[in-house]
C-alpha cells in the first residue's frame, strides 16, 4: 500500500485530478454561498442543529430503544451490530435467506466504510450500484473521493470514455443528457429486476420508526420499492428524536451539501408493505451499527457525531482542493475523514491526515452543525506526540525551532537570513525550485516571500 505521502505526490502530480476538482468544488462552493446568502437564519439554524444533535448523542440509549420499539411495531425487523464485520455478517446472512442473487444498493457512506460492497462479492452476490456517481465508480473499480459526489476525481470526458466502454447502450454523443440517458438505460433495468435493496439512512426518526433517505436522482425510490426486500445499514448516531428535528436538520444538509433548499428526493420508510398497500418491499431491515461511535462519544469526540455527511468541509479544505480524496486513504476525506479516520483505523495508521490540516477553520465555519474540526484534529496531533508517534527527525526538528523560539534575538535573526535567502531563488515573484526543501515545490510554485518578516514591517508601520 502507499503512504500517504505517495498519494499526495501522486495527486499533486495529476492535472486532470486538479481540473476535477477545481470544477466541482468550485461549483459547490458558489450554490452554497447562495443558498446560505438567501437563509439569514442560518447561524440561529446550525446552532438549534449541533444542540439537537448532543442532545440525541447525550441520550442515545433512549432514543434508540424508542427506534427499535416503533420500527418493529412498523413491521421492521432490528438489528445491532458491534463492529463492521458483525454488520456485514448480518446483511450477508439476510440477502442469503432471501436467496437474492442480485442486490440494488443505494449510495451509503457507512456501507463503504463497513466493508459491505466487499462482503457482498465475497459471496458471490451481484451487487448494482444505483446513485449515478457510484456507478460511475463501479465501473471504474475505485473507491468514492467525495461523500456527496463520489466521482468528484473524473472529469466529464473521462466519464464518456467509460460509458462507452462499459455499457449495453452507451451514449451516440459526449454529452450530459446523453451519458445520463446511457446511464438511466443500464441501470432501469438492473434495479427493477434486484431481489434486495441495500440503503443507508440519513435520518432515523425516533418516534415514528421511519428512515429517512435524501438523493437528487430517484435512484433510493427505485432501488428499495420494487425489490422483495429493503436492507437498511445506519450508524447509530443518526437518529433523531421527531420528524420536526428531522426537517430541521433536512434545510441545513441540503443547502450545506448541494446549495439546494432541498433535495429532489427526500423520503421516508415505515416498515414494509402493509395489507392493501400496493407496492413496496415485503420484508424491512434495520441493522444499526456501532463500529466505534459509542467509544467515540467516551474518548472525547461526541462532537464529532454531529456530522450529518453534508460534505462542506471538504469542499471548501484547501488540503481536498489540492490532493482529493484517496490520498485520504480512508472511506472519509478531508477535514471529517482527518477526524474519523484515526478514530475508526487506528491514530498509528491515520497520524498523517490531522497533521496535513492547516488548521485555518474554514471547514468548522461552513459546518451546519458547528463541529470544531480543528479543535479536534489538534487533539490528535497531541495524542499522536505523547504516543511517540512521530518521527524522530519531526521530534527533532521541533524541538530546534523551540530551542530558538525562546531566544527572539537568535530567532529574529534566523528570519533574516532565511527570508534573505527564500528571495535568491524566486524569479518573477515565484520560486519554482527550492534545494533541500523540494517538498515545497515539487507539486506547485511557492510564492517569493516579502522583503522583512511580518513583525518587522508591523513594527515599521506598514500595514
Amino acid at each position: 500500500m502507499m503512504s500517504f505521502a505517495e498519494r499526495v505526490d501522486a495527486a499533486l502530480h495529476d492535472p486532470l485530478l486538479k481540473t476535477a476538482i477545481d470544477r466541482a468544488t468550485g461549483t459547490a462552493q458558489a450554490k452554497r454561498a447562495a443558498a446560505i446568502a438567501a437563509f439569514p437564519s442560518f447561524e440561529p439554524a446550525r446552532r438549534r442543529a449541533a444542540a439537537i444533535k448532543d442532545h440525541v448523542i447525550a441520550n442515545l440509549g433512549a432514543y434508540l430503544a424508542a427506534f427499535e420499539a416503533n420500527a418493529q411495531a412498523a413491521g421492521a425487523a432490528v438489528h445491532w451490530a458491534r463492529t463492521a464485520d458483525e454488520a456485514c455478517a448480518i446483511v450477508i446472512d439476510i440477502c442469503k435467506k432471501a436467496d437474492a442473487k442480485r442486490v440494488a444498493r443505494s449510495k451509503s457512506m457507512l456501507g463503504e466504510e463497513i466493508g459491505l460492497p466487499h462482503a457482498l462479492e465475497a459471496a458471490d452476490i451481484t451487487r448494482v450500484e444505483t446513485d449515478l456517481a457510484e456507478h460511475i465508480i463501479q465501473l471504474a473499480h475505485e473507491r468514492p473521493s467525495h461523500i456527496i459526489w463520489p466521482a468528484l476525481h473524473k472529469t466529464r470526458e473521462q466519464v464518456a470514455d467509460l460509458f462507452r466502454a462499459s455499457h449495453r447502450s452507451p451514449q451516440n454523443e459526449d454529452t450530459i443528457p446523453a451519458m445520463a440517458a446511457s446511464a438511466r438505460r443500464q441501470l432501469r433495468e438492473d434495479m427493477l429486476s434486484a431481489d434486495v435493496g441495500i440503503s443507508g439512512a440519513n435520518f432515523l426518526i425516533a418516534d415514528t420508526g421511519a428512515v429517512c433517505t435524501v438523493t437528487n436522482e430517484g435512484n433510493a425510490e427505485l432501488s428499495l420499492v420494487p425489490p422483495r426486500v429493503h436492507i437498511v445499514t445506519a450508524g447509530i448516531e443518526k437518529v433523531v428524536p421527531s420528524m420536526r428535528h428531522a426537517t430541521h436538520l433536512l434545510r441545513l444538509l441540503a443547502r450545506s451539501a448541494t446549495g439546494a433548499a432541498l433535495t429532489q428526493y427526500t423520503t421516508f420508510y415505515a416498515g414494509p408493505r402493509r395489507p392493501g398497500d400496493r407496492e413496496g418491499p415485503e420484508e424491512m431491515h434495520i441493522v444499526l451499527v456501532d463500529n466505534g461511535r459509542t467509544r467515540m462519544r467516551d474518548e472525547g469526540l461526541a462532537e464529532m457525531l454531529r456530522c450529518i455527511r453534508c460534505g462542506a468541509c471538504m469542499n471548501h479544505c484547501v488540503v481536498f482542493r489540492q490532493i482529493g480524496g484517496h490520498a485520504y486513504g480512508g472511506t472519509y476525506p478531508g477535514p471529517m475523514g482527518a477526524v474519523l479516520t484515526p478514530a475508526l483505523d487506528g491514530l498509528a495508521g491515520a497520524k498523517d491526515l490531522p497533521n496535513a490540516c492547516t488548521l485555518n477553520g474554514k471547514c468548522r465555519e461552513v459546518c451546519p452543525v458547528d463541529i470544531p474540526l480543528p479543535t479536534l484534529l489538534r487533539g490528535w496531533r497531541e495524542k499522536s506526540w505523547r504516543e511517540g508517534l512521530e518521527p524522530v527527525t519531526m521530534r527533532r526538528g521541533l524541538g530546534l525551532w523551540a530551542w530558538a523560539a525562546k531566544r527572539p534575538a537568535l530567532y529574529r535573526l534566523g528570519t533574516r537570513v532565511a527570508i534573505a535567502a527564500l528571495r535568491r531563488f524566486g524569479r518573477r515573484g515565484w520560486i519554482a525550485r527550492l534545494p533541500l526543501a523540494s517538498g515545497w515545490t515539487d507539486g506547485r510554485d511557492f510564492p517569493r516571500p516579502e522583503a522583512g518578516s511580518f513583525m518587522a514591517r508591523y513594527r515599521k508601520g506598514e500595514r
